[in-house]
Protein backbone atom coordinates (compact mmCIF):
# COMPACT_ATOMS: atom_id res chain seq x y z
CA UNK A 1 0.00 0.00 0.00
CA UNK A 2 2.89 2.69 0.77
CA UNK A 3 4.56 1.65 -2.53
CA UNK A 4 1.17 2.61 -4.41
CA UNK A 5 0.35 5.87 -2.36
CA UNK A 6 4.21 6.81 -2.91
CA UNK A 7 3.83 6.12 -6.55
CA UNK A 8 0.65 8.84 -6.17
CA UNK A 9 2.45 11.41 -4.75
CA UNK A 10 5.69 11.13 -7.41
CA UNK A 11 2.41 11.45 -9.87
CA UNK A 12 0.80 14.48 -8.30
CA UNK A 13 4.64 16.18 -8.04
CA UNK A 14 5.13 15.41 -11.56
CA UNK A 15 1.46 17.41 -12.74
CA UNK A 16 2.81 20.20 -10.45
CA UNK A 17 5.64 20.70 -12.02
CA UNK A 18 3.94 20.50 -15.52
CA UNK A 19 2.32 23.64 -15.73
CA UNK A 20 0.55 23.16 -18.89
CA UNK A 21 -0.99 20.33 -17.88
CA UNK A 22 -1.93 22.50 -14.73
CA UNK A 23 -3.65 24.90 -17.34
CA UNK A 24 -5.47 22.09 -18.84
CA UNK A 25 -6.94 20.40 -15.90
CA UNK A 26 -7.68 23.90 -14.04
CA UNK A 27 -7.95 26.05 -16.84
CA UNK A 28 -9.67 24.82 -19.77
CA UNK A 29 -12.61 23.35 -18.55
CA UNK A 30 -13.96 26.37 -17.15
CA UNK A 31 -12.81 28.23 -20.89
CA UNK A 32 -14.77 25.43 -22.64
CA UNK A 33 -17.83 26.05 -20.80
CA UNK A 34 -17.87 29.66 -20.74
CA UNK A 35 -17.56 29.92 -24.62
CA UNK A 36 -19.87 26.20 -25.28
CA UNK A 37 -22.39 28.17 -23.17
CA UNK A 38 -22.35 31.06 -25.35
CA UNK A 39 -21.87 29.93 -28.91
CA UNK A 40 -22.96 26.31 -29.32
CA UNK A 41 -26.69 26.90 -29.53
CA UNK A 42 -29.26 26.00 -31.41
CA UNK A 43 -31.16 28.66 -30.67
CA UNK A 44 -32.70 31.16 -33.40
CA UNK A 45 -33.04 34.90 -32.04
CA UNK A 46 -32.88 37.19 -34.71
CA UNK A 47 -33.65 36.27 -38.43
CA UNK A 48 -33.15 38.40 -41.08
CA UNK A 49 -35.92 39.23 -43.42
CA UNK A 50 -36.75 40.94 -46.54
CA UNK A 51 -40.13 41.76 -47.89
CA UNK A 52 -41.90 42.21 -50.60
CA UNK A 53 -44.75 44.14 -50.56
CA UNK A 54 -47.07 44.38 -53.81
CA UNK A 55 -49.83 45.31 -52.25
CA UNK A 56 -48.50 48.77 -49.79
CA UNK A 57 -52.18 48.75 -48.37
CA UNK A 58 -53.07 49.30 -44.18
CA UNK A 59 -53.20 45.45 -44.14
CA UNK A 60 -50.17 44.53 -45.37
CA UNK A 61 -48.16 46.70 -43.21
CA UNK A 62 -50.13 45.69 -40.49
CA UNK A 63 -48.96 42.04 -41.62
CA UNK A 64 -45.60 43.51 -41.74
CA UNK A 65 -45.72 44.43 -38.42
CA UNK A 66 -46.69 41.20 -36.66
CA UNK A 67 -43.52 40.07 -37.83
CA UNK A 68 -41.39 42.62 -36.52
CA UNK A 69 -43.17 42.81 -33.17
CA UNK A 70 -42.75 38.51 -32.51
CA UNK A 71 -39.09 39.71 -31.54
CA UNK A 72 -37.66 37.06 -33.73
CA UNK A 73 -37.63 38.93 -37.03
CA UNK A 74 -35.62 41.56 -38.20
CA UNK A 75 -36.67 43.44 -41.04
CA UNK A 76 -33.45 44.39 -43.24
CA UNK A 77 -35.31 45.34 -46.93
CA UNK A 78 -37.54 45.89 -48.98
CA UNK A 79 -37.43 45.03 -52.25
CA UNK A 80 -39.12 45.30 -55.60
CA UNK A 81 -38.67 41.97 -57.67
CA UNK A 82 -37.43 38.29 -57.39
CA UNK A 83 -34.13 39.51 -58.77
CA UNK A 84 -33.16 41.38 -55.29
CA UNK A 85 -34.73 38.83 -53.18
CA UNK A 86 -32.03 36.23 -54.89
CA UNK A 87 -29.50 38.27 -54.78
CA UNK A 88 -30.21 39.16 -50.87
CA UNK A 89 -30.28 35.13 -50.11
CA UNK A 90 -27.59 34.14 -51.84
CA UNK A 91 -25.04 37.13 -50.75
CA UNK A 92 -26.13 35.79 -47.30
CA UNK A 93 -27.78 39.17 -45.78
CA UNK A 94 -31.27 37.35 -45.02
CA UNK A 95 -32.04 33.86 -44.59
CA UNK A 96 -36.10 34.41 -45.33
CA UNK A 97 -38.34 36.69 -47.63
CA UNK A 98 -41.79 37.55 -47.51
CA UNK A 99 -43.73 38.17 -50.85
CA UNK A 100 -47.09 39.90 -50.35
CA UNK A 101 -49.65 39.88 -53.69
CA UNK A 102 -51.00 43.05 -55.04
CA UNK A 103 -54.83 41.86 -54.27
CA UNK A 104 -54.19 41.09 -50.64
CA UNK A 105 -56.24 43.68 -48.56
CA UNK A 106 -58.53 43.62 -51.87
CA UNK A 107 -59.33 39.43 -51.27
CA UNK A 108 -59.43 39.88 -47.59
CA UNK A 109 -62.04 42.67 -47.49
CA UNK A 110 -64.07 40.63 -49.78
CA UNK A 111 -64.02 37.34 -48.07
CA UNK A 112 -62.08 35.34 -50.39
CA UNK A 113 -58.67 33.66 -49.69
CA UNK A 114 -55.36 35.33 -50.60
CA UNK A 115 -52.20 33.49 -50.99
CA UNK A 116 -48.53 34.24 -49.39
CA UNK A 117 -45.11 33.30 -49.81
CA UNK A 118 -42.34 32.74 -48.00
CA UNK A 119 -39.11 32.11 -49.05
CA UNK A 120 -36.43 30.46 -46.65
CA UNK A 121 -32.12 30.11 -47.44
CA UNK A 122 -32.11 26.18 -46.91
CA UNK A 123 -28.21 26.04 -46.51
CA UNK A 124 -28.78 26.11 -42.77
CA UNK A 125 -31.64 23.47 -42.55
CA UNK A 126 -32.61 23.77 -38.56
CA UNK A 127 -32.43 27.50 -38.68
CA UNK A 128 -35.04 27.46 -41.96
CA UNK A 129 -37.51 25.20 -40.20
CA UNK A 130 -37.48 27.16 -36.89
CA UNK A 131 -38.00 30.17 -39.34
CA UNK A 132 -40.72 28.88 -41.18
CA UNK A 133 -42.49 27.49 -37.61
CA UNK A 134 -42.13 30.83 -36.42
CA UNK A 135 -43.95 32.31 -39.67
CA UNK A 136 -46.25 29.84 -39.55
CA UNK A 137 -47.59 30.60 -36.09
CA UNK A 138 -47.69 34.55 -36.63
CA UNK A 139 -49.68 34.37 -40.00
CA UNK A 140 -52.28 31.57 -38.28
CA UNK A 141 -52.69 34.09 -35.98
CA UNK A 142 -53.23 36.66 -38.02
CA UNK A 143 -56.05 34.77 -39.97
CA UNK A 144 -57.82 33.68 -37.46
CA UNK A 145 -57.98 37.35 -36.11
CA UNK A 146 -59.21 38.23 -39.64
CA UNK A 147 -61.81 35.19 -39.13
CA UNK A 148 -63.23 37.40 -35.78
CA UNK A 149 -63.43 40.13 -37.24
CA UNK A 150 -65.66 38.66 -40.02
CA UNK A 151 -68.18 36.82 -37.82
CA UNK A 152 -68.08 39.86 -35.71
CA UNK A 153 -69.57 41.89 -38.47
CA UNK A 154 -71.88 39.51 -39.68
CA UNK A 155 -73.76 38.93 -36.56
CA UNK A 156 -72.95 35.86 -36.33
CA UNK A 157 -70.46 35.34 -33.45
CA UNK A 158 -72.73 33.99 -30.95
CA UNK A 159 -74.73 31.62 -33.30
CA UNK A 160 -71.00 30.20 -34.18
CA UNK A 161 -70.21 30.04 -30.54
CA UNK A 162 -73.39 27.95 -29.77
CA UNK A 163 -72.34 25.46 -32.02
CA UNK A 164 -69.14 24.95 -31.84
CA UNK A 165 -66.87 23.86 -28.72
CA UNK A 166 -64.12 26.12 -27.38
CA UNK A 167 -60.93 24.21 -27.29
CA UNK A 168 -57.97 25.54 -25.35
CA UNK A 169 -54.73 24.12 -25.67
CA UNK A 170 -52.50 24.87 -22.41
CA UNK A 171 -48.46 24.17 -23.25
CA UNK A 172 -46.33 23.72 -20.10
CA UNK A 173 -42.81 22.74 -20.64
CA UNK A 174 -40.97 20.28 -18.03
CA UNK A 175 -37.21 20.61 -17.12
CA UNK A 176 -36.13 23.22 -19.51
CA UNK A 177 -38.92 25.78 -19.25
CA UNK A 178 -37.20 28.19 -20.97
CA UNK A 179 -36.08 25.72 -23.92
CA UNK A 180 -32.63 26.89 -23.91
CA UNK A 181 -30.03 24.67 -26.22
CA UNK A 182 -27.57 26.02 -23.55
CA UNK A 183 -29.16 24.48 -20.38
CA UNK A 184 -29.26 21.01 -22.56
CA UNK A 185 -25.81 21.16 -24.02
CA UNK A 186 -23.35 22.28 -20.95
CA UNK A 187 -24.51 18.93 -18.80
CA UNK A 188 -22.72 17.33 -21.25
CA UNK A 189 -19.74 19.28 -20.81
CA UNK A 190 -18.79 16.84 -17.84
CA UNK A 191 -18.42 13.57 -19.74
CA UNK A 192 -16.19 15.26 -22.00
CA UNK A 193 -14.29 16.83 -19.62
CA UNK A 194 -13.70 13.83 -17.92
CA UNK A 195 -12.57 12.00 -21.88
CA UNK A 196 -10.06 15.11 -21.88
CA UNK A 197 -8.61 14.59 -18.52
CA UNK A 198 -8.67 10.56 -18.39
CA UNK A 199 -8.12 9.23 -21.80
CA UNK A 200 -5.84 11.99 -23.09
CA UNK A 201 -3.59 13.24 -20.16
CA UNK A 202 -3.79 9.16 -18.71
CA UNK A 203 -1.94 8.19 -22.52
CA UNK A 204 0.51 11.18 -22.77
CA UNK A 205 1.26 10.57 -19.33
CA UNK A 206 2.34 7.05 -19.45
CA UNK A 207 4.23 7.49 -22.91
CA UNK A 208 5.87 10.28 -21.68
CA UNK A 209 7.15 8.13 -19.53
CA UNK A 210 8.73 6.33 -22.19
CA UNK A 211 9.48 8.63 -24.27
CA UNK A 212 12.37 10.07 -21.59
CA UNK A 213 13.49 6.94 -20.50
CA UNK A 214 11.91 6.61 -16.35
CA UNK A 215 9.24 4.03 -17.83
CA UNK A 216 12.30 1.21 -17.57
CA UNK A 217 13.21 2.63 -14.67
CA UNK A 218 9.38 2.05 -12.99
CA UNK A 219 9.63 -1.49 -14.89
CA UNK A 220 12.40 -2.76 -12.56
CA UNK A 221 11.32 -1.53 -9.35
CA UNK A 222 9.62 -3.51 -6.66
CA UNK A 223 6.20 -2.32 -8.24
CA UNK A 224 3.60 -4.95 -9.52
CA UNK A 225 2.01 -3.96 -12.60
CA UNK A 226 -1.21 -3.40 -10.89
CA UNK A 227 0.20 -1.55 -8.60
CA UNK A 228 1.87 0.92 -11.35
CA UNK A 229 -2.10 1.11 -13.09
CA UNK A 230 -3.38 2.01 -9.60
CA UNK A 231 -0.84 4.79 -9.00
CA UNK A 232 -1.06 5.74 -12.86
CA UNK A 233 -5.08 6.09 -13.11
CA UNK A 234 -5.66 7.40 -9.69
CA UNK A 235 -4.41 10.85 -9.63
CA UNK A 236 -6.00 11.41 -12.76
CA UNK A 237 -9.33 10.00 -11.23
CA UNK A 238 -8.89 12.43 -8.66
CA UNK A 239 -7.98 15.59 -11.39
CA UNK A 240 -11.52 14.64 -13.44
CA UNK A 241 -13.48 15.20 -10.06
CA UNK A 242 -12.01 18.42 -9.61
CA UNK A 243 -12.57 19.52 -13.20
CA UNK A 244 -16.20 18.37 -12.94
CA UNK A 245 -16.27 20.06 -9.63
CA UNK A 246 -15.20 23.33 -11.52
CA UNK A 247 -17.58 22.33 -14.27
CA UNK A 248 -21.26 22.20 -11.77
CA UNK A 249 -20.07 25.40 -9.76
CA UNK A 250 -19.41 27.44 -12.96
CA UNK A 251 -22.77 25.87 -13.95
CA UNK A 252 -24.55 26.76 -11.10
CA UNK A 253 -23.30 30.77 -10.31
CA UNK A 254 -22.42 31.96 -13.67
CA UNK A 255 -25.46 30.15 -16.12
CA UNK A 256 -27.92 29.36 -13.38
CA UNK A 257 -28.18 25.65 -14.23
CA UNK A 258 -28.04 24.05 -10.71
CA UNK A 259 -28.43 20.22 -9.90
CA UNK A 260 -31.52 19.16 -9.36
CA UNK A 261 -31.13 15.61 -8.27
CA UNK A 262 -28.22 14.42 -6.26
CA UNK A 263 -24.88 15.17 -6.49
CA UNK A 264 -23.63 12.00 -5.17
CA UNK A 265 -25.32 10.15 -7.50
CA UNK A 266 -23.45 12.67 -10.37
CA UNK A 267 -20.02 11.87 -8.53
CA UNK A 268 -20.88 8.04 -8.58
CA UNK A 269 -21.77 8.08 -12.29
CA UNK A 270 -18.90 9.89 -13.21
CA UNK A 271 -16.52 6.83 -11.27
CA UNK A 272 -18.84 4.28 -13.41
CA UNK A 273 -17.93 6.40 -16.57
CA UNK A 274 -13.79 6.99 -15.68
CA UNK A 275 -13.66 3.39 -15.28
CA UNK A 276 -14.27 3.06 -19.22
CA UNK A 277 -12.20 6.49 -20.03
CA UNK A 278 -9.39 5.79 -18.11
CA UNK A 279 -9.35 2.15 -19.55
CA UNK A 280 -9.06 3.69 -23.10
CA UNK A 281 -6.62 5.77 -22.28
CA UNK A 282 -4.37 3.33 -20.81
CA UNK A 283 -5.29 1.29 -24.13
CA UNK A 284 -4.19 3.99 -26.07
CA UNK A 285 -0.95 3.95 -23.85
CA UNK A 286 0.13 0.62 -25.00
CA UNK A 287 -0.33 1.26 -29.03
CA UNK A 288 1.29 4.28 -28.88
CA UNK A 289 5.03 4.78 -29.02
CA UNK A 290 5.25 8.51 -29.00
CA UNK A 291 3.10 11.55 -27.32
CA UNK A 292 1.82 12.57 -30.62
CA UNK A 293 0.86 9.10 -31.85
CA UNK A 294 -0.84 8.89 -28.17
CA UNK A 295 -3.10 12.46 -29.02
CA UNK A 296 -4.01 11.69 -32.10
CA UNK A 297 -5.00 8.59 -31.71
CA UNK A 298 -7.42 9.26 -28.53
CA UNK A 299 -8.66 12.23 -30.17
CA UNK A 300 -9.41 11.08 -33.44
CA UNK A 301 -9.65 6.90 -32.95
CA UNK A 302 -11.89 7.82 -29.22
CA UNK A 303 -12.76 11.29 -28.43
CA UNK A 304 -14.41 12.07 -31.85
CA UNK A 305 -16.47 9.21 -32.04
CA UNK A 306 -18.18 8.58 -28.54
CA UNK A 307 -18.69 12.40 -28.91
CA UNK A 308 -20.39 12.44 -32.46
CA UNK A 309 -22.00 8.92 -31.53
CA UNK A 310 -23.02 9.89 -28.18
CA UNK A 311 -26.48 11.72 -28.22
CA UNK A 312 -23.89 15.08 -27.22
CA UNK A 313 -24.48 16.88 -29.91
CA UNK A 314 -27.12 14.99 -32.42
CA UNK A 315 -29.93 12.92 -31.36
CA UNK A 316 -29.25 9.76 -31.73
CA UNK A 317 -33.21 8.63 -33.03
CA UNK A 318 -32.38 10.99 -35.86
CA UNK A 319 -28.93 8.66 -37.08
CA UNK A 320 -29.55 5.58 -39.45
CA UNK A 321 -31.26 2.34 -37.58
CA UNK A 322 -27.77 0.59 -38.22
CA UNK A 323 -25.54 3.63 -36.70
CA UNK A 324 -27.97 3.44 -33.90
CA UNK A 325 -27.08 0.08 -32.98
CA UNK A 326 -23.35 1.08 -33.09
CA UNK A 327 -24.31 3.86 -30.14
CA UNK A 328 -25.19 0.93 -27.65
CA UNK A 329 -21.07 -0.01 -27.04
CA UNK A 330 -20.27 4.20 -26.36
CA UNK A 331 -20.03 4.83 -23.14
CA UNK A 332 -20.57 7.97 -23.05
CA UNK A 333 -24.02 7.36 -24.71
CA UNK A 334 -24.90 6.13 -21.22
CA UNK A 335 -23.20 9.21 -18.97
CA UNK A 336 -24.79 11.50 -20.86
CA UNK A 337 -28.40 10.47 -20.49
CA UNK A 338 -27.51 10.01 -16.65
CA UNK A 339 -26.25 13.69 -16.42
CA UNK A 340 -29.18 15.08 -18.07
CA UNK A 341 -31.43 12.97 -16.02
CA UNK A 342 -29.56 14.09 -12.57
CA UNK A 343 -29.19 17.78 -13.11
CA UNK A 344 -32.56 18.92 -15.30
CA UNK A 345 -34.56 16.33 -14.48
CA UNK A 346 -33.74 15.41 -10.83
CA UNK A 347 -33.82 11.65 -11.32
CA UNK A 348 -31.45 9.35 -10.07
CA UNK A 349 -30.69 5.45 -10.10
CA UNK A 350 -34.25 4.56 -9.39
CA UNK A 351 -35.04 5.86 -13.07
CA UNK A 352 -31.49 5.47 -14.84
CA UNK A 353 -30.38 1.86 -13.32
CA UNK A 354 -30.18 0.40 -16.54
CA UNK A 355 -28.10 3.74 -17.42
CA UNK A 356 -26.01 2.78 -14.05
CA UNK A 357 -25.24 -0.41 -15.21
CA UNK A 358 -24.45 -0.20 -18.67
CA UNK A 359 -21.88 2.34 -17.50
CA UNK A 360 -20.51 -0.27 -14.76
CA UNK A 361 -20.09 -3.06 -17.11
CA UNK A 362 -18.54 -1.48 -19.63
CA UNK A 363 -16.42 0.26 -17.44
CA UNK A 364 -15.23 -3.23 -15.70
CA UNK A 365 -14.69 -4.94 -19.20
CA UNK A 366 -12.51 -2.02 -20.78
CA UNK A 367 -10.31 -1.30 -17.97
CA UNK A 368 -9.85 -5.01 -17.36
CA UNK A 369 -8.90 -5.63 -21.03
CA UNK A 370 -6.31 -2.58 -20.92
CA UNK A 371 -4.65 -4.33 -17.91
CA UNK A 372 -4.13 -6.94 -19.41
CA UNK A 373 -2.77 -5.52 -22.48
CA UNK A 374 -0.62 -3.09 -20.40
CA UNK A 375 1.17 -5.99 -18.38
CA UNK A 376 1.71 -7.49 -21.31
CA UNK A 377 4.01 -4.80 -22.11
CA UNK A 378 5.95 -4.66 -19.30
CA UNK A 379 6.78 -8.22 -19.73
Amino acid sequence: MNLILNFIKKEFLQFKRDKRMFAVILIAPVIQLVFLGYAATLDVKEINTAVWDQDRSVSSREFIEKYEKSGYFKILHYVSSYEELEKLIDNGEVIMAIVIPPDFEKDMLSGRSTSLQTIFDGSDGNKALIAAGYSQGITISYAANILNEQIERSGRKNTILTRVPAIEAETRVWYNPDLLTRNYMLPGIVGLLIMIVTINLTSLAIVKEREIGTFEQLIVTPLKSYQMIIGKLVPFSILGFVSITIVITVMRFWFNIQVLGSVFQLYFASLLFMLSTLGLGLFVSTISKTQQQATMTSFFGVMMPMIYLSGFAFPIENMPVWIQYITYVIPLRYFITIVRGIILKGVGIGQLYDQFIALFVFGIFILTLSSLRFRKKLE
